[in-house]
């Protein structure tokens, strides 16, 4: 069982940046691959990055965010971060993390078994 807290988020002008992160119980943080998730229209869980289990390196990242959002590990802190920079109003949503055990980085949410609560993310015009 993994347990996941995000933090991070707020108010923020377009433009702006924040930096999200998501702390994860478990001893075994670095055989997970994590995501970011965040609710779209007509989708509960739209895909923003994920980042692969340690050992793999590897990153995957929505057009939409490709550019502005880094998605990365600290696995002595078992804990994701999203730096998020040049946020627009339509980043606005509540951001979700997302683990999955020694799998792809996948687009797909039902390809993550444990999510967090979420962390609200507002960014003004």
């Amino acid at each position: 069982q993994v347990q996941l807290v995000e933090s991070g988020g707020g108010l923020v002008q377009a433009g702006g940046s924040l930096r999200l992160a998501c702390a994860a119980s478990g001893r075994t943080f670095s055989s997970y691959t994590m995501g970011w998730f965040r609710p779209a229209p007509g989708k509960e869980r739209d895909f923003v990055s994920a980042i692969s289990w340690s050992g793999r390196d590897s990153t995957n990242y929505a057009d939409s965010v490709k550019g502005r959002f880094t998605i990365s590990r600290d696995n002595a802190k078992n804990t994701v971060y999203l730096q998020m920079n040049s946020l627009k109003p339509e980043d606005t949503a509540v951001y979700y993390c997302a683990a999955c055990y020694v799998c792809s980085t996948s687009r797909e949410a039902g390809a993550y078994v444990y999510w967090g609560q979420g962390t609200q993310v507002t960014v003004s015009s």
